[in-house]
């Protein structure tokens, strides 16, 4: 089955399941994509339903506010930006778990350091709202979140309403009979209408920071806003970054932050990117780490090896009892646990696992390690790579990343007829899937859609 050019080139190369999509298209509205974060204790971001007063101990003791951020197509590291300067705060005392979707309606766990209730409720940004919930004793990470709960709607489906339902409970089986879904990192990870992320990742791992700015800065999509592109173009003629910056549309402001430095230092491009919040830095190399992880995985699916049992040398984890994996505790399946270990598998006790590359990088043996090292080759890399002289904080260690994910909650809420066109269907679904791992995956083997960026991905 065919799979995109534009996902190819984020790495996604095959799809796991068989069945054929029913096509359609997503994010026609912003509410046909809604993202609730869950917590390890069950808590669930709601997008409303908040009293006005606020929860727990008071902030003497506890110095960090937690709150519920609901925005509504708004990129988060910008949303973060607008409300720390609403708040005449710095953006590193608001922390979130986890980054959402832009063109969607989300809502998320923040906490906001040494600011009160009171101040919270005076945040007024256009499709933001901070909902104040209580005092929380340290910084919000990753480490509280369990997942995210999506509600979605595919429309346009020229499919009857049979044919419908039968290719997506097929996908569905399919999906419980591999283990789970194959836990690709998503488009967004690497951008759709521009996927340009993991390639200047690659350049900044590369040492070669020129080349990453001119990537990051001028490298146009025909999918882009004309006045994008063309901005874009023109930096490409004349490489005039005073004159780039006049041009530049507003709504490029990490690419207008870069440019102001650039305008009165344009060999410094390290600088440059330092202009930029910190966890997007972050997110240029592990955008390409992700790319790798997605060329081992689509290897090991191409060659036929299964994901939900190991071969010798696979690396596998353990499985908390929330359903989370535990990447510290890893082993390798050798002849004399493979056995043993396909039983803890089955058993929903183990995953198997693939290395996240990086300067402390955890290789596997056996026909795994075979895929990872010819790509790493045809890659020009090796994992001494990732440790970034030059920009220190964007070095990545390396781990691991679980191949398959659960999805947990599936539920073909309706499918329904368009009230325009008749012959066109709306469906609707939902499902929960652990942290780390990308609706957009499941959506793309239900879906298999012909081009990514017109199906909305």
């Amino acid at each position: 089955m065919s799979v995109p050019r534009l996902e190819k080139a984020i790495g996604i190369e095959v799809y796991a399941t068989s069945s054929l999509g029913v096509g359609g298209l997503i994010r026609q509205h912003i509410e046909d994509f809604i993202v609730k974060e869950v917590l390890v204790d069950g808590s669930k971001a709601e997008l409303n339903k908040y009293s006005s007063q606020v929860l727990g101990s008071s902030p003497i003791k506890n110095r960090y506010l937690i709150c519920v951020l609901v925005k509504r197509d708004w990129d988060t590291f910008l949303a973060l930006q607008a409300i720390a300067k609403q708040l005449d705060l710095s953006p590193r005392y608001i922390q979130i778990a986890g980054i959402k979707d832009a063109k969607a309606l989300t809502a998320q766990y923040i906490t906001v350091e040494d600011r009160s209730f009171e101040e919270i409720q005076k945040v007024q940004v256009k499709d933001i709202y901070v909902h104040p919930i209580g005092y929380f004793h340290s910084r919000f990470s990753s480490y509280y979140l369990l997942g995210n709960h999506f509600d979605i709607t595919m429309r346009a489906i020229d499919h009857s309403r049979s044919m419908i339902k039968n290719r997506m409970i097929r996908t569905i089986e399919e999906f419980k009979e591999i283990g789970g879904v194959p836990n690709f990192f998503g488009h967004q990870r690497f951008g759709t209408i521009r996927p340009i992320t993991h390639l200047v990742g690659k350049a900044i791992v590369q040492d070669d920071f020129r080349k990453a700015a001119w990537l990051y800065l001028a490298k146009p999509s025909l999918h882009e806003h004309p006045e994008s592109r063309i901005a874009r173009e023109q930096l490409q003629r004349t490489q005039d970054f005073k004159q780039a910056l006049k041009i530049f549309p507003k709504q490029l402001r990490y690419e207008r932050w870069m440019l102001k430095h650039l305008a009165n230092k344009p060999e410094d491009f390290v600088g440059a990117f330092r202009r930029l919040p910190i966890k997007l830095r972050k997110l240029f190399p592990q955008a390409y780490q992700a790319y790798l992880f997605n060329k081992f995985l689509s290897k090991r699916l191409e060659k036929g090896f299964p994901l939900n049992r190991a071969e010798v040398g696979d690396y596998v984890v353990n499985v908390e009892r929330s359903g989370l994996p535990m990447i510290k505790m890893r082993r390798k399946a050798d002849t004399g646990t493979i056995t043993e270990i396909d039983r803890a598998i089955q058993a929903g006790k183990m995953r198997l696992a693939m290395p996240l590359v990086g300067f402390k990088h955890y290789f596997s043996k056996g026909v795994q390690d075979e895929i990872e090292k010819q790509i790493l080759e045809e890659e020009g890399i090796t994992a001494a790579n990732f440790k970034i002289e030059a920009m220190p904080e964007t070095s990545l260690r390396g781990g691991l990343r679980t191949v398959l994910v659960p999805m947990n909650d599936f539920l073909l809420k309706s499918i329904a007829a368009n009230q325009v066109n008749r012959s066109k269907y709306e469906v609707e679904v939902s499902f929960t899937l652990y942290r780390g791992s990308y609706a957009t995956i499941v959506l793309r083997e239900l879906m298999k859609p012909t081009s990514i960026v017109q199906a909305g991905f």
